[in-house]
């Protein structure tokens, strides 16, 4: 007699550990995914029916003996194949265990056999049942008891003498229904749990993807082809933008307003993510349509602030700097929307920070009002807009990039070319960021005149 009940339970938990592990590593294999989405091919079918099929074998092997017997999780092999495979996976893999238990003789072995072969068959009928779909741990639970239950019945009804099979039964039952009941429910959190997995990565490469998508949607509306105005002599102009997230709330935009004068503008979202590219695409179609209308910078801001106000529920906002240069004579008309100052540096001279109208965001309060100016640049003036990711940019101990370095670093640029200007900046930011995440969208834009032409 064993010695305990105890002891025989401590086991057969073993054993299921151990099936256990073996079951987790096949979730993560090509035969697995195959099966899992139902589409096994005929050596992922082979595959599985011979893995369980030795599991089943293994639960007899290291099963206990007790009166001529032997305490198992022989049926979780095959019970599992049927849940995953279906009938066909389930009878292959009980067959095979079903043949070595009755190999092994013993007063039980027909109905022992007998118990592994319905094991299979009933988790197949199962899943043929709910159609593919794996059984949820406490349902597992209620399967691995009837089944083992229906074992010991099996063992009652056919094994003889009746006796030795009640003693038999009385000695096991409570502790192969409760390993194989404990070790169908562990199986099926694995199963579901490896289920909640992939569909979970399956939406983030989605979303990733979707993601990708909207990025190049995006990068696609912002000009990116230097130089634009080839045929244009009077000024260079380059810019670039590197969103924090796979899509940003920054932009840029030029483009000529009549023969001469060229429209320029930097603009900077409120929030991140999504809901500030959606907003972005708006304000940036938005300021175009009034700006080619040929109205000055601040009518241009204060139009689309009337058109963006009415609807604005989520209360977003965004930032401009909108500049109107007059090609032929180098004078600049320019408002401020609630944006971050430019600088310009004037031929042969450090940068300096332009004074002007601090101006109210754009967006989110009706009826506002910008103030224009007007400024005159020389041949080789430099004008450099940015949004505040790049004076905010910080590095591991939490400190800004801050204006005065901007100031500073474009100073050491003077003379450059302006892509050089802009690439140099960056390569600063890099430098004193490093390595520290970007947090926020870095966006600028630089413009060179270069005198109106005769």
């Amino acid at each position: 007699m064993y010695k305990s009940i105890v002891e025989l339970v401590v086991n057969l938990v073993e054993l299921v550990c151990v099936l256990t592990v073996a079951v987790y590593t096949l979730s993560r294999t090509k035969f697995y995914h195959e099966i899992s989405r139902k589409k096994p091919s005929f050596k992922g079918m082979v595959f599985l029916i011979l893995f369980f099929g030795m599991l089943s074998i293994y639960g007899t092997i290291e099963g206990v003996n007790i009166l001529g017997a032997i305490a198992n999780v022989r049926d979780l092999g095959p019970a599992i194949a049927g849940l995953i495979g279906g009938p066909i996976a389930g009878l292959g893999a009980g067959m095979i265990g079903a043949v070595h238990r009755f190999s092994r003789g013993g007063f039980t072995a027909i109905p022992c056999s007998l118990a592994t072969l319905i094991a299979g068959l009933a988790g197949g009928i199962i899943y043929k049942f709910r159609k593919g779909e794996f059984i949820t741990p406490s349902k597992a639970l209620i399967f691995g008891i009837s089944l083992e239950s229906f074992h010991m019945l099996l063992v009652l009804l056919i094994s003889r003498p009746f006796e030795q099979a009640f003693l038999l039964v009385r000695q096991i039952a409570l502790a192969m229904i409760g390993a194989n009941s404990l070790g169908l429910a562990l199986f099926s959190f694995i199963i579901l749990n490896h289920k909640k997995e992939q569909e979970t990565r399956a939406a983030r490469q989605r979303i990733e993807s979707e993601l990708n998508v909207a990025n190049e949607i995006q990068t696609s509306m912002l000009p990116r082809i230097f130089p634009p105005f080839p045929d244009r002599k009077e000024f260079d102009i380059y810019a670039t933008m590197d969103p924090a997230r796979e899509v940003g709330g920054d932009f840029y935009d030029f483009f000529f307003i009549g023969e001469d004068k060229l429209c320029f503008l930097i603009g900077d979202v409120s929030g991140k993510g999504v809901p500030a590219s959606l907003f972005m695409v708006i304000s940036k179609t938005l300021l175009k349509t009034e700006g080619l209308r040929g109205y000055s910078p601040d009518e241009i801001l204060s139009r689309v602030n009337s058109i963006l106000y009415p609807d604005n529920d989520a209360h977003m906002f965004v930032t401009i700097f909108c500049v109107i240069l007059d090609a032929k004579t180098g004078e600049i008309q320019f408002a401020n929307g609630g944006h971050n100052p430019p600088l310009i540096g004037k031929d042969g001279e450090d940068f300096e920070f332009i004074r002007v109208p601090e101006g109210s965001i754009v967006g989110p309060m009706p009826n506002m009002e910008y103030e224009c100016k007007k400024l005159a640049l020389k041949p080789n003036d430099v004008i450099f807009l940015y949004t505040d990711g790049v004076t905010e940019a910080m590095n591991p101990e939490g400190q800004l990039f801050s204006d005065e370095r901007l100031r500073q670093c474009l100073s050491d640029l003077k003379g450059k070319d302006i892509e050089d200007i802009i690439h140099g900046v960056r390569s600063e930011i890099a430098t004193f960021a490093q390595g520290a995440s970007q947090s926020d969208d870095i966006t600028m834009l630089a413009l060179r005149y270069k005198g109106g032409t005769m």
